[in-house]
């Protein structure tokens, strides 16, 4: 799940891999803004064929935040 969302965020949203770590801060580390994050997660229910709850978006401040989502949703 951490590569998937890591290749997302380098490939999509043009952010420097080096700085994409399962603690690094969506917003104050890598600058996703919300727009961003919007995609981020409609990525993210195409790919793994899941529904994220709209109320879920506020949980997600880091990038382990959303890996443990997926691996949650996947379990």
């Amino acid at each position: 799940m951490f590569e998937d969302l890591k290749k997302f965020l380098v490939e999509e949203l043009r952010v420097n891999p080096d700085d994409v770590t399962l603690e690094a801060e969506l917003a104050n580390d890598l600058g996703v803004n919300s727009l961003e994050l919007a995609d981020l997660v409609y990525l993210c229910e195409e790919k793994f064929n899941i529904v994220i709850d709209d109320e879920e978006l506020h949980n997600f401040t880091t990038v382990g935040d959303i890996v443990k989502y997926l691996e949650a949703e996947k379990a």
